[in-house]
C-alpha cells in the first residue's frame, strides 16, 4: 500500500493562506508555475497551520487531565524539552530548549504534560519572554504548586538569518514563582539543569 500521509487542516483556511501565499511568491518575482512552486503555496498553508495550532488547544485542560493526588513534595524537573516555534515579529523559527520545575503541593501531574504544554504556547506566533511567562503560569495557576520554574534557552532565525547576523547567540529567560523565588532553591533547580 502507498504511503498515506493524514492531515486535518480546515480546507477553508487552507485556501484562503495558500491564494496569499502565492499572492507573496509571485509578489517577490517568483514563477508559481514552476515545477518546484507548484504545490509550495498548498504545503506551506499547511505548515502554517500545523506551526500555530497552538491557538486551538487548551493547556489547562491537557494538564488537568493528568493530575494525581501524590504526597511528594520534593523537587520534579523535566528539562531539555525541544522548543520550535514562530518569532511574531518576523514570522521566522526561534527553537531551542526548556527546562521546567515544579514542587508539588499536594498533586503532580503526568510528566508527558510539562512538554505537551510548552507544545501548546510555542505553536503560536511568540515572543520568548511572553512564552517563559505564559508556561510558567499556567503550570502555577493550574497546579498550585509550592514553586515553579521555567528557563527557555534559544537560538533565533531574525538573529542569525537576518539583521545581525550573530549565527552563535542564545538567548536566555527565565522565570520563578513561589519556592524558587528563594535563592537556595532557584540555585539547586539551575544546578540541576546544568546552569
Amino acid at each position: 500500500m502507498p504511503y498515506k500521509n493524514i492531515e486535518d487542516y480546515s480546507e477553508t483556511v487552507t485556501q484562503g493562506v495558500k491564494d496569499r501565499y502565492k499572492e507573496i511568491i509571485e509578489s517577490l518575482g517568483e514563477d508559481t508555475q514552476r515545477e518546484g512552486l507548484l504545490k509550495t503555496p498548498e504545503r506551506a498553508a499547511k505548515a502554517m497551520q500545523f506551526l500555530t495550532q497552538g491557538y486551538e488547544q487548551d493547556p489547562v485542560e491537557i494538564l488537568t487531565s493528568a493530575m494525581f493526588k501524590e504526597s511528594y513534595n520534593e523537587m520534579v524537573i523535566v528539562k531539555d524539552i525541544e522548543l520550535y516555534s514562530l518569532c511574531e515579529h518576523h514570522i521566522l523559527p526561534f527553537f531551542g530548549k526548556v527546562h521546567i520545575a515544579y514542587i508539588p503541593n499536594g498533586y503532580i501531574v503526568g510528566l508527558s504534560k510539562l512538554p505537551r504544554i510548552v507544545d501548546v504556547f510555542a505553536r503560536r506566533l511568540q515572543v520568548q519572554e511572553r512564552l517563559t511567562e505564559q508556561i510558567l503560569d499556567c503550570i502555577n495557576d493550574t497546579l498550585k504548586p509550592q514553586g515553579v520554574a521555567v528557563v527557555i534557552e534559544a537560538s533565533h532565525m531574525c538573529m542569525m538569518m537576518r539583521g545581525v547576523q550573530k549565527q552563535n547567540s542564545i538567548t536566555t529567560t527565565s522565570g520563578f514563582r513561589g519556592q524558587f523565588e528563594k535563592i537556595e532553591t532557584r540555585n539547586e533547580f539551575l544546578k540541576l539543569i546544568g546552569k
